[in-house]
């Protein structure tokens, strides 16, 4: 029997945490891991895309001369995390000749999802200033999913030295419909109402021609999950679609940190320099 939309808890349909083993150990373990990396590699760090704090992002580069620029966009259901916990997912970028860059922004509710949007546009064009050659590849987890996608969308208004560079993008687990978190308690802090939810959400806009995407979700997501990335899949011709088995939520990204990964195989492989 299908479950009547009024008797799902929706708070608990978009919770994740709740429901991955060892889930309070992730900060720590993501903390330890991003700092071990960037001892290892050149980096630039905290590098300004605007005024505030929160609007820099760290520049990680390979060995040898960059034959790219990847740009990783962090989640959190917009409220909470920051560049520093994610370093490493610099590793499979670095790895095969691309230097990455993993930018902070503003969070919610100090601003609101579109001011968000706006500063993620601001910090992909800062970082392709920095590395002016090259594809650039686009990635992003859950939030950071949904505000990679958004680049992808004519409103978002990159300029357009830095969307014709665009040669892949990969939402991981993300949020491409924002209307049905009208639902949750996060509607408040995020400053959601119907207008900014439909305008914020990229399954019901037109993408950029001519950009291959790829939509990564876990197969031990939270189903919901996996309906936000079906949704997408399905609303921009031509979009691949991955659910990756055994995978949820939280380490559904490791493929990042991992060269020979799966994920890093279909987000790099065939790229022209």
């Amino acid at each position: 029997m299908v479950m009547q939309a009024e008797t799902v808890d929706w708070d608990d349909a978009y919770a994740n945490a709740p429901h991955i083993p060892d889930s309070e150990t992730y900060p720590a373990r993501l903390t330890a891991a991003a700092e071990a990396f960037r001892k290892g590699v050149r980096a630039e760090l905290d590098r300004p895309y605007d005024d505030h704090p929160r609007q820099r992002f760290d520049l990680f580069f390979p060995e040898t001369k960059p034959r790219g620029l990847m740009v990783f966009v962090h989640g959190g259901y917009w409220m909470r995390f920051d560049k520093s916990f994610w370093s490493h997912m610099a590793e499979a970028a670095l790895a095969r000749g691309f230097a990455a860059a993993l930018p902070s922004y503003r969070l919610a509710p100090e601003v609101t999802i579109p001011e968000i949007t706006a500063d993620i546009r601001a910090a992909v064009a800062a970082a392709a200033g920095c590395v002016e050659t090259g594809p650039l590849v686009l990635a992003g987890h859950s939030a950071g999913g949904h505000l990679m996608a958004r680049m992808l969308c004519p409103d978002a208004a990159l300029p357009g030295r830095v969307a014709d560079r665009i040669a892949r993008a990969m939402p991981i687990s993300l949020l491409s419909d924002l209307r049905p978190l009208l639902r949750t308690r996060m509607a408040g802090p995020l400053g959601l109402d119907a207008e900014i939810a439909a305008a914020e959400s990229p399954a019901l806009m037109t993408p950029l021609a001519d950009v291959p995407v790829h939509v990564w979700v876990g197969g031990d997501e939270r189903p919901v999950f996996i309906d936000q990335a079906r949704w997408l899949a399905e609303a921009w011709t031509g979009a691949a679609l991955t659910v990756d088995p055994g995978h949820h939520h939280f380490n559904v990204i490791d493929g990042l940190a991992r060269a020979d990964s799966p994920l890093a195989t279909a987000l790099f492989d065939g790229l022209e320099i």
